[in-house]
Protein backbone atom coordinates (compact mmCIF):
# COMPACT_ATOMS: atom_id res chain seq x y z
CA UNK A 1 0.00 0.00 0.00
CA UNK A 2 1.50 3.37 -1.05
CA UNK A 3 1.25 6.79 0.59
CA UNK A 4 -2.12 8.49 -0.01
CA UNK A 5 -2.41 10.45 -3.23
CA UNK A 6 -1.99 14.19 -2.77
CA UNK A 7 -5.00 15.45 -4.72
CA UNK A 8 -3.91 19.07 -4.48
CA UNK A 9 -0.47 18.27 -5.91
CA UNK A 10 -2.06 16.40 -8.81
CA UNK A 11 -4.44 19.24 -9.60
CA UNK A 12 -1.74 21.91 -9.45
CA UNK A 13 0.54 19.84 -11.67
CA UNK A 14 -2.30 19.60 -14.20
CA UNK A 15 -2.62 23.39 -14.25
CA UNK A 16 -6.01 23.47 -12.57
CA UNK A 17 -7.03 26.56 -10.61
CA UNK A 18 -7.60 25.78 -6.93
CA UNK A 19 -9.20 28.15 -4.45
CA UNK A 20 -8.84 28.26 -0.68
CA UNK A 21 -8.60 30.43 2.39
CA UNK A 22 -6.23 31.03 5.30
CA UNK A 23 -7.41 29.66 8.63
CA UNK A 24 -5.88 31.40 11.62
CA UNK A 25 -8.38 30.83 14.43
CA UNK A 26 -6.10 28.02 15.64
CA UNK A 27 -9.00 25.82 16.68
CA UNK A 28 -9.96 22.34 15.37
CA UNK A 29 -13.70 23.02 15.64
CA UNK A 30 -13.38 26.16 13.51
CA UNK A 31 -11.20 24.26 11.04
CA UNK A 32 -13.81 21.51 10.78
CA UNK A 33 -16.48 24.09 10.01
CA UNK A 34 -14.25 25.65 7.35
CA UNK A 35 -13.68 22.21 5.82
CA UNK A 36 -17.45 21.91 5.26
CA UNK A 37 -17.55 25.06 3.12
CA UNK A 38 -16.28 23.43 -0.08
CA UNK A 39 -12.93 25.11 -0.70
CA UNK A 40 -10.25 23.17 -2.54
CA UNK A 41 -7.77 23.73 0.28
CA UNK A 42 -7.43 25.32 3.69
CA UNK A 43 -4.12 26.78 4.76
CA UNK A 44 -3.47 26.35 8.48
CA UNK A 45 -1.25 29.28 9.39
CA UNK A 46 1.66 28.39 11.63
CA UNK A 47 3.53 31.63 10.92
CA UNK A 48 1.25 34.37 12.23
CA UNK A 49 -1.58 32.48 13.95
CA UNK A 50 -1.15 31.18 17.54
CA UNK A 51 -0.51 27.58 16.49
CA UNK A 52 1.95 24.98 17.75
CA UNK A 53 2.60 21.46 16.47
CA UNK A 54 -0.26 20.02 18.54
CA UNK A 55 -2.86 22.51 17.32
CA UNK A 56 -1.61 22.09 13.74
CA UNK A 57 -1.95 18.33 14.14
CA UNK A 58 -5.49 18.58 15.49
CA UNK A 59 -6.58 20.77 12.58
CA UNK A 60 -5.02 18.46 9.98
CA UNK A 61 -6.94 15.60 11.58
CA UNK A 62 -10.36 17.24 11.22
CA UNK A 63 -9.75 18.55 7.69
CA UNK A 64 -8.26 15.35 6.25
CA UNK A 65 -11.52 13.33 6.03
CA UNK A 66 -13.17 16.07 3.94
CA UNK A 67 -12.73 16.77 0.23
CA UNK A 68 -10.65 19.82 1.18
CA UNK A 69 -6.87 19.49 1.27
CA UNK A 70 -5.05 20.73 4.40
CA UNK A 71 -1.97 22.87 3.83
CA UNK A 72 0.37 24.00 6.62
CA UNK A 73 2.30 27.25 6.49
CA UNK A 74 5.32 26.92 8.73
CA UNK A 75 6.92 29.81 10.63
CA UNK A 76 10.20 29.39 8.72
CA UNK A 77 12.29 26.92 6.72
CA UNK A 78 13.74 25.06 9.73
CA UNK A 79 14.11 21.39 8.64
CA UNK A 80 12.99 20.24 12.10
CA UNK A 81 9.68 22.02 11.70
CA UNK A 82 9.27 20.67 8.17
CA UNK A 83 9.87 17.14 9.46
CA UNK A 84 7.26 17.47 12.20
CA UNK A 85 4.65 18.95 9.86
CA UNK A 86 5.08 16.07 7.43
CA UNK A 87 4.96 13.48 10.19
CA UNK A 88 1.61 14.76 11.50
CA UNK A 89 0.14 14.06 8.08
CA UNK A 90 0.45 17.25 6.07
CA UNK A 91 1.40 16.48 2.48
CA UNK A 92 1.45 20.10 1.31
CA UNK A 93 3.60 22.74 2.98
CA UNK A 94 4.02 26.46 2.41
CA UNK A 95 7.43 27.70 3.55
CA UNK A 96 7.76 31.49 3.94
CA UNK A 97 10.53 34.01 3.33
CA UNK A 98 12.48 32.20 0.61
CA UNK A 99 15.11 34.44 -0.94
CA UNK A 100 17.58 32.23 -2.82
CA UNK A 101 17.95 29.10 -4.87
CA UNK A 102 20.08 27.56 -2.12
CA UNK A 103 17.37 28.13 0.46
CA UNK A 104 14.78 26.66 -1.93
CA UNK A 105 16.89 23.54 -2.46
CA UNK A 106 17.38 23.01 1.28
CA UNK A 107 13.61 23.22 1.85
CA UNK A 108 12.95 20.77 -0.98
CA UNK A 109 15.49 18.30 0.39
CA UNK A 110 14.10 18.65 3.92
CA UNK A 111 10.77 17.36 2.58
CA UNK A 112 12.19 14.17 1.05
CA UNK A 113 13.66 10.97 2.37
CA UNK A 114 17.15 9.97 1.15
CA UNK A 115 18.57 9.86 -1.43
CA UNK A 116 16.48 12.82 -2.73
CA UNK A 117 16.71 14.58 0.62
CA UNK A 118 17.40 14.30 4.33
CA UNK A 119 13.98 14.00 5.99
CA UNK A 120 14.38 12.00 9.18
CA UNK A 121 12.85 8.54 9.29
CA UNK A 122 10.36 8.25 12.13
CA UNK A 123 7.26 7.22 10.25
CA UNK A 124 6.32 4.42 12.64
CA UNK A 125 5.40 7.13 15.17
CA UNK A 126 3.53 9.24 12.67
CA UNK A 127 0.03 9.82 11.38
CA UNK A 128 1.60 10.25 7.93
CA UNK A 129 2.16 6.47 7.68
CA UNK A 130 -1.10 5.57 9.37
CA UNK A 131 1.03 4.77 12.41
CA UNK A 132 2.93 2.15 10.43
CA UNK A 133 -0.22 0.80 8.76
CA UNK A 134 1.00 1.89 5.28
CA UNK A 135 3.78 -0.61 4.52
CA UNK A 136 5.11 1.22 1.44
CA UNK A 137 5.01 4.70 2.98
CA UNK A 138 8.77 5.27 3.04
CA UNK A 139 9.18 4.17 -0.58
CA UNK A 140 6.30 6.28 -1.91
CA UNK A 141 6.02 9.35 0.35
CA UNK A 142 8.42 11.58 -1.60
CA UNK A 143 6.23 11.56 -4.71
CA UNK A 144 3.20 12.84 -2.78
CA UNK A 145 4.83 15.81 -1.04
CA UNK A 146 3.81 19.19 -2.46
CA UNK A 147 6.17 22.04 -1.58
CA UNK A 148 5.09 25.64 -2.05
CA UNK A 149 7.71 28.31 -1.42
CA UNK A 150 6.73 31.83 -0.44
CA UNK A 151 8.55 34.76 -2.03
CA UNK A 152 7.80 38.07 -0.36
CA UNK A 153 10.84 40.34 -0.64
CA UNK A 154 12.77 42.12 -3.37
CA UNK A 155 15.62 39.67 -2.81
CA UNK A 156 13.22 36.81 -3.38
CA UNK A 157 11.94 38.36 -6.59
CA UNK A 158 15.50 38.81 -7.80
CA UNK A 159 16.08 35.08 -7.27
CA UNK A 160 12.63 34.03 -8.51
CA UNK A 161 13.82 32.18 -11.61
CA UNK A 162 16.26 30.08 -9.56
CA UNK A 163 13.66 29.40 -6.88
CA UNK A 164 11.01 28.36 -9.40
CA UNK A 165 13.53 26.22 -11.24
CA UNK A 166 14.54 24.23 -8.16
CA UNK A 167 13.85 20.51 -8.35
CA UNK A 168 11.30 19.41 -5.78
CA UNK A 169 9.47 22.75 -5.72
CA UNK A 170 5.88 22.41 -6.90
CA UNK A 171 4.68 25.99 -6.59
CA UNK A 172 5.82 29.48 -5.69
CA UNK A 173 3.56 31.75 -3.69
CA UNK A 174 3.88 35.54 -3.78
CA UNK A 175 3.11 37.32 -0.49
CA UNK A 176 1.80 40.83 -1.31
CA UNK A 177 1.77 42.20 2.25
CA UNK A 178 5.40 41.54 3.13
CA UNK A 179 6.46 42.42 -0.39
CA UNK A 180 4.69 45.77 -0.05
CA UNK A 181 6.53 46.43 3.21
CA UNK A 182 9.89 45.52 1.67
CA UNK A 183 9.18 47.78 -1.30
CA UNK A 184 8.50 50.74 0.98
CA UNK A 185 4.71 50.55 0.88
CA UNK A 186 3.91 49.14 4.32
CA UNK A 187 0.23 48.33 4.66
CA UNK A 188 -0.43 48.96 0.95
CA UNK A 189 -0.47 45.58 -0.85
CA UNK A 190 -2.66 47.15 -3.53
CA UNK A 191 -0.12 49.87 -4.37
CA UNK A 192 0.37 49.99 -8.17
CA UNK A 193 4.09 49.17 -7.88
CA UNK A 194 3.37 46.16 -5.67
CA UNK A 195 0.48 45.04 -7.84
CA UNK A 196 2.65 45.13 -10.95
CA UNK A 197 5.41 43.16 -9.23
CA UNK A 198 2.98 40.49 -8.02
CA UNK A 199 1.38 40.00 -11.44
CA UNK A 200 4.75 39.86 -13.17
CA UNK A 201 5.99 37.27 -10.70
CA UNK A 202 2.91 35.09 -11.19
CA UNK A 203 3.47 35.09 -14.95
CA UNK A 204 7.14 34.18 -14.52
CA UNK A 205 6.30 31.31 -12.18
CA UNK A 206 3.81 29.79 -14.61
CA UNK A 207 6.26 30.28 -17.48
CA UNK A 208 8.76 28.24 -15.46
CA UNK A 209 6.25 25.38 -15.36
CA UNK A 210 5.33 25.70 -11.70
CA UNK A 211 2.03 26.48 -10.01
CA UNK A 212 1.66 30.09 -8.88
CA UNK A 213 0.05 31.20 -5.64
CA UNK A 214 -1.18 34.41 -4.05
CA UNK A 215 -3.52 35.61 -1.30
CA UNK A 216 -5.73 38.65 -1.82
CA UNK A 217 -9.23 39.61 -0.73
CA UNK A 218 -9.59 42.37 -3.34
CA UNK A 219 -12.01 41.11 -6.04
CA UNK A 220 -10.32 43.16 -8.77
CA UNK A 221 -6.90 41.83 -7.78
CA UNK A 222 -8.26 38.29 -7.63
CA UNK A 223 -9.41 38.65 -11.24
CA UNK A 224 -6.06 40.09 -12.32
CA UNK A 225 -4.15 37.30 -10.54
CA UNK A 226 -6.27 34.66 -12.25
CA UNK A 227 -5.53 36.26 -15.59
CA UNK A 228 -1.81 36.27 -14.74
CA UNK A 229 -1.97 32.52 -14.10
CA UNK A 230 -2.44 32.14 -10.34
CA UNK A 231 -3.78 28.65 -9.68
CA UNK A 232 -3.20 28.36 -5.92
CA UNK A 233 -5.52 31.23 -5.14
CA UNK A 234 -6.27 32.39 -1.58
CA UNK A 235 -9.40 34.53 -1.46
CA UNK A 236 -10.05 35.02 2.25
CA UNK A 237 -9.00 34.68 5.88
CA UNK A 238 -11.24 33.08 8.50
CA UNK A 239 -10.28 35.58 11.18
CA UNK A 240 -11.30 38.62 9.15
CA UNK A 241 -14.41 36.90 7.79
CA UNK A 242 -15.51 36.01 11.31
CA UNK A 243 -14.70 39.42 12.76
CA UNK A 244 -16.35 41.24 9.85
CA UNK A 245 -19.57 39.22 10.11
CA UNK A 246 -19.80 39.80 13.87
CA UNK A 247 -19.17 43.53 13.55
CA UNK A 248 -21.74 43.88 10.77
CA UNK A 249 -24.35 42.06 12.85
CA UNK A 250 -23.58 44.20 15.90
CA UNK A 251 -23.78 47.38 13.84
CA UNK A 252 -27.19 46.32 12.57
CA UNK A 253 -28.79 45.59 15.92
CA UNK A 254 -26.82 47.21 18.76
CA UNK A 255 -27.57 50.90 19.36
CA UNK A 256 -24.55 53.22 19.40
CA UNK A 257 -23.02 53.65 22.84
CA UNK A 258 -21.29 56.62 24.36
CA UNK A 259 -17.86 56.07 25.90
CA UNK A 260 -18.66 58.27 28.92
CA UNK A 261 -18.31 56.70 32.32
CA UNK A 262 -20.86 56.90 35.15
CA UNK A 263 -21.70 60.34 36.44
CA UNK A 264 -20.72 61.69 39.86
CA UNK A 265 -22.47 60.45 42.96
CA UNK A 266 -25.45 62.60 43.98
Amino acid sequence: MPAPENRLKRRLAAGETTVGIWIGLADPYAAEIAASAGFDWLLIDGEHAPNDIRSLSAQVAVIAPSRTSPVIRLPDDDPAGIKQALDIGAQTLLVPMIESGEQALRAARACRYPPQGFRGVGSALARASGFAAIPDYLATANAQICLILQVETRAGLAALDRIAGTEGVDAVFIGPSDLAADMGHLGQPGHPEVRAAVLDALRRIRAAGKAAGVLTTDPAMIADCCEAGANFLGVGIDVTLFAGALRALAARYVPPRTEEGPGPDP
